[in-house]
């Protein structure tokens, strides 16, 4: 069967905008994401992190964790990852983040997941094709102990920005198969 005519397809998730978010909406990460002593190994070495406690099995062994610690900013930048299909997709910056706080460590083996709350929204008064939104995201591991907290503040693409458009490439030529 030939198809002649580009079909665009149905549907197509580009993420939420600024008009998606309503105060006391609540996003929970579709995925979950099991961290590796080898993140946790690599992570540590490309941020020049030389507290053992990451990376030496020996050291750790002395602490009272008594195995190597998951880096907390490698934490943090995982449940940052996992939160931005749904809060931040098309979030233009980030503006601020406050209150972070690492209540339960984390180990290699652990998976976690995000949720995240709209606390605030504003349109921004100097970019018309954009807004102003607070979140408050919370990382979950898989016994549902909360691992990191955080408020995050960003700057959010609108529907009409220019920026909101399809970046797939149109194909050069038809099917084949």
């Amino acid at each position: 069967m030939t198809n002649t005519a580009t079909v665009q397809a149905p549907k197509e998730w580009r993420g939420r905008y600024f008009e998606d978010m309503e105060v006391g909406d609540v996003y929970r990460s579709r995925l979950g994401r099991t961290i590796e002593q080898t993140d946790n190994t690599w992570f540590t070495l490309l941020t020049c992190n030389t507290n053992q406690v990451h990376f030496n099995s020996e050291f750790a062994a002395a602490t009272e964790f008594k195995e190597p610690l998951v880096n907390s900013c490698l934490t943090l930048s995982i449940v940052v990852g996992l939160s931005v299909a749904d809060t931040s997709e098309n979030a233009m910056a980030n503006l601020g983040w406050d209150s972070i706080s690492m209540p339960t460590p984390v180990f290699a083996g652990d998976t976690l997941w995000a949720e995240s709350e709209v606390l605030s929204k504003r349109e921004s008064k100097s970019r018309p094709h954009q807004g102003i939104v607070g979140i408050r995201t919370r990382g979950v591991n898989q016994r549902g102990e909360t691992v990191v907290e955080y408020l995050r503040t960003f700057m959010m693409y609108r529907r009409s920005a220019p920026q909101a458009v399809s970046r797939f490439p149109e194909p050069a030529s038809e099917w084949r198969v």
